[in-house]
């Protein structure tokens, strides 16, 4: 993240001011769970890469600080929303804020987050920008919802899965790439490829988010591991080794993946069929080949430091397991 930081580190500090100020409510308790998130952490990926995007298309003006911002809000809502669903105890190593004050007042604070974004986007006053985060908050619900249709499916395709993931993660970064590159005065070929890269960037993502939830140490996850494998959700690891094993080790996963609450063994079985079956080093190279295919669309843009940063914040997509 140090190439970013170089470019955009002051720009994304005033992102976090305009956070803060956009969270202004007469309820008390508004702020204090939106700043609590706001404060616990995170690369602020996607409110960097509308800068980016921005900045690559050759933006000079002050709309890109609040636009950021509502990015970060949507993504803030649904990571309220996701630890309610998921009930999580976690969140970037410190307690999740439904565990602070209940899922109600969670789920409440999320639905202002998205509303506000909204408030927001209408003061911003482009109908195309609106119309693409507008089109992104929907996305993310549907992908919600999908994912929770295919809990402790065994038959999951990996297809399937990936339409999850564009959904439920990957829709954000897309949005965020193409809205930096709509107020950046983009031709339509640009805002196609920063889209497609934003697109791209996001699955690869998920996918190592999904490898660390077997692998990671937990103080540097943030999250508890194998909470995946305890909600039910089978992931692309896990598609790749019930693909490879035997019938008998499919069998023991379905009835793993279906239980109320896991033992310690449970997930000691599933971690080494995993690892048995190359379920890690498999979901590493498709997220590899997501960030190839990220970095290509950038080719019809001119060489600069700006791009470079972009090629560096894709490499750390898959590097900040390791």
């Amino acid at each position: 993240m140090e190439a970013v930081l170089a470019l955009i580190g002051e720009e994304l500090r005033d992102v976090e001011k305009q956070f803060r100020k956009d969270l202004e409510s007469n309820v008390p308790l508004i702020r204090k769970v939106g700043e609590y998130v706001l404060s616990s952490g995170g690369k602020r990926i996607r409110p960097a890469m509308l800068l980016l995007a921005a900045k690559l298309c050759g933006y000079n003006g002050s709309r890109h600080i609040p636009l950021a911002s509502v990015v970060e809000f949507i993504h803030t809502a649904t990571l309220l929303h996701d630890d309610v669903v998921d009930s999580a105890n976690m969140r970037r190593g410190l307690a999740s804020a439904n565990t602070l004050w209940g899922n109600e007042a969670s789920v409440l604070v999320g639905d202002f987050l998205f509303s506000k974004s909204f408030s927001l986007m209408v003061a911003d006053g482009d109908l195309n920008v609106l119309r693409v985060l507008s089109a992104a908050t929907t996305r993310i619900a549907e992908g919600e919802v999908l994912q929770l249709i295919c809990t402790s499916d065994v038959d999951l395709s990996e297809e399937k899965y990936i339409e999850v993931v564009v959904c439920k993660t990957a829709v954000l970064l897309a949005a965020a790439c193409q809205a930096g590159a709509i107020i950046g005065g983009a031709t339509p070929e640009q805002e196609e490829a920063l889209t497609a890269y934003g697109m791209d960037l996001g699955i690869a993502f998920q996918l190592m988010d999904d490898t660390l939830d077997y692998i990671a140490d937990e103080k540097e996850f943030g999250k508890s591991i194998g909470h995946d494998l305890e909600e039910g959700k089978v992931t692309l690891p896990l598609i790749e080794t019930l693909r490879r094993c035997s019938d008998e080790e499919r069998e023991i996963v379905g009835e793993i993946v279906v239980k109320e609450e896991l033992v310690r063994e449970d997930f000691d079985q599933v971690f080494a069929l995993v690892r048995a079956h190359g379920g890690i080093d498999y979901t590493v190279r498709r997220a590899r080949d997501f960030v190839a295919s990220a970095k290509s669309r950038l080719e019809i843009f001119a060489d600069s430091p700006v791009r470079e940063a972009m090629f560096r914040l894709a490499d750390y997509v898959v590097n900040r397991g390791k």
